[in-house]
C-alpha cells in the first residue's frame, strides 16, 4: 500500500474512532454517499462555518445572510440549465440527470419537485426581495450555508464525493465593468479564508479552467484544487457568471430583476462573482493538513495540529488522580468556571495523565489542564501544548485569560 493510502486508511479510521465521522445508517449497512458527524466532527463543522461567516459576513459591511427553502418550484432550476444540463453519463452513453426528484403534494395533484442540488438558486431568486428590504448599493453580495444533494452515480473518496452535501456560497453583484476588479479581490480573499482554517498552503494550487470546460454560466472559472491523499482534486471555486442567472430568472418568471442605480436611475442587470465552498471537501482538505506524525518524549504520536480557530476541544481539564475526591472536586469546579468563558471544553479522567495526553493530541485539543496537589496549596494549574508538549503552571485565578491569549496568538 502506498504512503498516501496508508494516510487516507489513517485518517478515515481516527475519524471514526474518536467520534468526527460515522458512516451514515451503519447499524443498517449504511447508505452510499451519506455520512453522518459525530460529536467532534459537528463541532469542526461548525467552527468552518463560524469561520467562513466571520471571514465574509461578520468582519464586511456588503454580505447579507440568507437562508432559503431546499423545495423550490422547479421552475427555478429549468430555468437555470439543471433540469436539461445536470447531467453525468452513464457508461451506456445515456445522460443521468443527477437531481433528486420527489413529490409535493398527494394523489393527481402532486407536482414533481426537486431537492435543490445547489444553494445558489435559491440566492438567485431572492436578489429582489433582498434589493427591495435593504436597497444595498452596488457592489453587495448574498450568501447561505445550506444543504444540496446531488444522485452522484459513483460517491468514492470518504467525504469528497457524497450525495448529501452543505455549501458556502456567496453570489457577489457587481458593476459589469468592474467583474475584473472584484474577482481579484475574490481570489485574495479565498486564500485567506484558507490560511484562517488551517489548510496547508502548499498544498492548495489555482487552475485556471479552459474555454469549452467551464459551466455554461461562467465566462472565468478558477478551480482551487488541494493535494489529498487520494489525489489533487478540486476543493472550492470562484466564478465569473456574468448576467446568465438574473436574465435567465428574469425571462422565465417575467419579474424584472434589474438593479437601479441610485445616482443616476438607470436600470441594468448586475453581473456575478460567485465564491463556492463544499463544507465536506474545506473539512476534509483541514482534517488532512492538520493531520501529523512525531516523536515526543522518546514515543511516536499521532496529532492534529489544527489551528485553535477550528479545533473542536479548545482545552480538556484533568484531575491527576480520579480517586482522590479533593483533585476531582477541584478539577470540576475550575471546569465549570472554565466553561463559562470557553464553551468547547472538555472534561477527561480516563486513564492516566499520558494516555489523557496522546488522547487529547489525537483529537487536536490545543492545551490540557491537570489540576494536582500543588493545585490545593497554591491554586496554580498545569497547561501543557499539544504542539511542543511543554508545560507551564498559571494562576487557576487568570486560566481563563491565560488560555484566550494562546488560543488568539
Amino acid at each position: 500500500m502506498a504512503d498516501h493510502e496508508r494516510v487516507m486508511e489513517k485518517i478515515v479510521s481516527l475519524c471514526k474512532r474518536r467520534g468526527f465521522v460515522y458512516q451514515g445508517s451503519e447499524i443498517y449497512g449504511g447508505l452510499a454517499g451519506t455520512w453522518d458527524y459525530g460529536p467532534l466532527g459537528a463541532e469542526l463543522v461548525d467552527n468552518i462555518k463560524n469561520c467562513w461567516w466571520k471571514k465574509f459576513l461578520y468582519d464586511r459591511e456588503d454580505i447579507y445572510k440568507i437562508n432559503a427553502a431546499i423545495l423550490m418550484n422547479p421552475g427555478v432550476w429549468e430555468a437555470s440549465g439543471h433540469v436539461s444540463g445536470f447531467a453525468d453519463p452513464l457508461a451506456s452513453g445515456k445522460l443521468f440527470n443527477t437531481m433528486f426528484k420527489t413529490s409535493a403534494g398527494a394523489g393527481e395533484d402532486a407536482a414533481t419537485v426537486y431537492l435543490r442540488p445547489e444553494t445558489a438558486g435559491g440566492i438567485f431568486v431572492n436578489f429582489k426581495n433582498v434589493v427591495d428590504s435593504f436597497h444595498p448599493k452596488l457592489p453587495f453580495g448574498i450568501g447561505q450555508i445550506g444543504k444540496a444533494f446531488r444522485n452522484e452515480i459513483a460517491p468514492r473518496d470518504f467525504i469528497f464525493r457524497v450525495r448529501e452535501l452543505e455549501q458556502m456560497e456567496i453570489e457577489y453583484f457587481v458593476r459589469p465593468e468592474e467583474w475584473e476588479q472584484k474577482f481579484e479581490e475574490w481570489r485574495r480573499g479565498v486564500h485567506e479564508f484558507m490560511e484562517m482554517v488551517g489548510i496547508a498552503k502548499k498544498s492548495v494550487h489555482e487552475l485556471e479552467v479552459l474555454d469549452g470546460e467551464r459551466a455554461h454560466y461562467s465566462k472565468r472559472t478558477i478551480d482551487f484544487e488541494f493535494d489529498f491523499p487520494f489525489g489533487r482534486k478540486e476543493l472550492c471555486g470562484l466564478a465569473y457568471r456574468t448576467d446568465f442567472d438574473l436574465s435567465a430568472h428574469e425571462k422565465a418568471s417575467t419579474v424584472e430583476l434589474k438593479y437601479q442605480d441610485p445616482d443616476t436611475n438607470k436600470k441594468f442587470t448586475p453581473h456575478v462573482i460567485e465564491p463556492s465552498f463544499g463544507v465536506e471537501r474545506t473539512f476534509l482538505a483541514v482534517l488532512v493538513s492538520a493531520y501529523t506524525e512525531d516523536t515526543l518524549g522518546g514515543e511516536t504520536r499521532v496529532y492534529l495540529k489544527f489551528k485553535p480557530s477550528v479545533a473542536p476541544i479548545k482545552a480538556a481539564v484533568f484531575p491527576l488522580l480520579k480517586n482522590k475526591p479533593e483533585l476531582v472536586n477541584k478539577a470540576r469546579e475550575i471546569y465549570t468556571e472554565l466553561k463559562k468563558d470557553i464553551p468547547q471544553i472538555m472534561w477527561d479522567d480516563n486513564g492516566n495523565v499520558g494516555k489523557r495526553y496522546r488522547r487529547q493530541d489525537e483529537i487536536g485539543t490545543p492545551y490540557c489542564i491537570t489540576i494536582d496537589f500543588q493545585t490545593l496549596e497554591d491554586n496554580t494549574v498545569t497547561i501543557r501544548d499539544r504542539d511542543t508538549g511543554e508545560q507551564e503552571r498559571v494562576s487557576a485565578a487568570d486560566l481563563s485569560t491565560t488560555l484566550w491569549k494562546n488560543l488568539k496568538t
